[in-house]
């Protein structure tokens, strides 16, 4: 058994690059040659339960702390791992429940997922000399790799589950190997072989800029940032929201669906937050937004004035909405304009 009770530990693996708090605890297990659960029971015993519960959003201190104190990382950057570091950037204040804008949620009951919460990129993981699994991949609109110029997954390919890379031992007695964090828990599919798909595009334009929003949140950047930060991220949000809402029998997804050529698709019914939704649906509704966001306030007139969205719906449920945005639909309060 490994000697743990020394301050570090044998094994002190660095979080990779854009490495997700998860991803970095199962690596760390494997490199001690030790099952996932194993280790954290030895770490944390009967104290803290790690994986009932989404621990890349909540941050808990117990867990960010131990990292670092036992890893000699400084806290900063073992925090950099957690979803909650995006606070600032992708949503104003973070909150422990409900659904935190951009954020894709795991649905968690007890110990399984029911949701589609952790994306991947096939080619990603064959590229890494150890798999592992990105923070940017759970952020809800980066639905595609700009690396290899690809569509994300957010499920096995071959048996259509999600994804619970600290799972894949389940069952398989003791022998695992460190780079399995790429095999499906369930059909042991090797993910890494994911079928390549290209990016779905409906317009140049609204491709281009939903390119370079994920590459802002995959790459990092200052919370300045033209295209990332909280106000910009909100009122994608509240367009994304306007998008599912009809109005005699007329919607902002198919005025948009119409300009562009597009075929629209059937999305779950109701007013379901994008967090919630697959990656297909998702991506279908960002080539949208991002169409409006290109220039949003002549698009945004012109739907309007086309009644594919209602005047009081633009700012329906957006208190304090950002500045431009309200000015944007303040502009169309006179009819006649």
């Amino acid at each position: 058994m490994r000697d743990f009770t020394s301050p570090l530990w044998p094994i002190r693996y660095k979080p990779l690059p854009d490495e997700l708090l998860t991803s970095w605890l199962v690596r760390l297990a494997y490199g001690h040659g030790l099952k996932v659960q194993t280790f954290c029971n030895l770490i944390f015993g009967n104290r803290h339960q790690v994986w009932n519960r989404d621990v890349d959003r909540l941050a808990p201190e117990w867990l960010v702390d131990e990292l670092s104190q036992r890893t000699g990382i400084p806290l900063a950057v073992a925090y950099g791992t957690t979803l909650r570091s995006y606070e600032g950037r992708l949503f104003p204040k973070f909150k422990s429940s409900g659904v935190l804008l951009w954020l894709q949620t795991l649905k968690m009951y007890h110990r399984k997922r029911e949701g589609y919460g952790v994306q991947f990129c096939g080619a990603c993981l064959a590229e890494d000399s150890l798999p592992y699994f990105r923070k940017a991949w759970r952020v809800s609109f980066n639905t595609i790799c700009i690396k290899h110029n690809r569509m994300l997954h957010d499920r096995c390919p071959q048996c259509g589950v999600a994804v619970m890379f600290h799972r894949m031992e389940m069952g398989r007695g003791s022998a695992f190997e460190a780079g399995s964090m790429a095999t499906c828990h369930e059909c042991s599919c090797d993910l890494r072989e994911s079928p390549l798909s290209p990016i779905i595009s409906y317009d140049t334009g609204a491709t281009a800029w939903h390119a370079r929003l994920c590459r802002s949140v995959v790459d990092g950047v200052d919370a300045g940032d033209a295209d990332v930060n909280v106000g910009v991220m909100r009122v994608m949000h509240q367009l994304s929201t306007l998008l599912t809402t009809r109005f005699q029998n007329r919607g902002l997804r198919q005025y948009i669906c119409n300009q562009l050529g597009a075929e629209d698709i059937a999305l779950h019914p109701g007013r379901m937050p994008i967090e919630t939704r697959p990656l297909v649906e998702r991506h279908h509704m960002m080539q949208l937004v991002a169409w409006l966001m290109a220039d949003l306030e002549p698009r945004l007139r012109e739907a309007w004035r086309a009644k594919a969205v209602r005047y009081n719906r633009m700012t329906k449920d957006f208190d304090d909405a950002p500045q431009f945005y309200a000015e944007i639909v303040e502009g169309f309060s006179n009819w006649r304009a």
